[in-house]
């Protein structure tokens, strides 16, 4: 009798248990919005998936100095104020019907700040330093050498930064001819070959 006891005790301390645990889960998502909610279980499932904010698009005609209309891919036309006071958040130049990849930033002054530009147009084609060589193509596809250590096999962009294959870099500068890509190991430079 005393170990049926002891038996049932032990499983409605279990259920206790595993009732306040709940109990707390659900709590600790009480207050968060939906956005908040769905970062934190895409954390908690998945410490490696991101959420891309990039809106893409092209470059509009009523782009000008300080500001970027954006013709996005689903056809919507926003536009952005560039701050160029210190460093341009644009990488890579903007002429009307470039391919564009834009990180917004905040409302300032009633106009809905750039972040981050970066000319996808520009950033596609054949880049070489001296100990690597790629070709970044449409649709994500890298052409690269297949002996090396680490070959690139693919591209993307994620909240400004470019993605190639397992490594992420910000992209420090990129013009018609050079490309500077920066992580926590350093820059690195590239050279377009033609």
């Amino acid at each position: 009798m005393k170990n049926r006891t002891s038996n049932l005790f032990q499983l409605l301390t279990l259920c206790w248990v595993l009732v306040v645990g709940y109990c707390l889960m659900f709590t600790a998502c009480k207050d968060k919005t939906p956005q908040e909610r769905l970062v934190a279980d895409t954390m908690m499932i998945d410490t490696t998936e991101v959420v891309d904010t990039t809106l893409y698009g092209r470059c509009g005609d009523g782009t000008a100095m300080h500001t970027l209309e954006l013709i996005t891919d689903q056809g919507d036309t926003l536009c952005f104020g560039i701050n160029n006071d210190s460093v341009s958040c644009v990488r890579g130049g903007l002429a009307t019907g470039d391919r564009l990849a834009v990180l917004p930033g905040d409302v300032q002054d009633g106009e809905r700040q750039a972040r981050l530009v970066v000319n996808l147009t520009t950033l596609l084609g054949k880049w070489t330093a001296l100990d690597k060589n790629f070709e970044l193509q449409e649709g994500g596809v890298v052409v690269s050498n297949v002996t090396e250590p680490k070959p690139i096999t693919e591209w993307r962009i994620c909240n400004g930064r470019l993605v190639l294959s397992a490594d992420t870099f910000d992209i420090y500068e990129l013009g018609a001819d050079s490309l500077f890509l920066e992580n926590d190991n350093g820059i690195y430079t590239y050279k377009r070959m033609r």
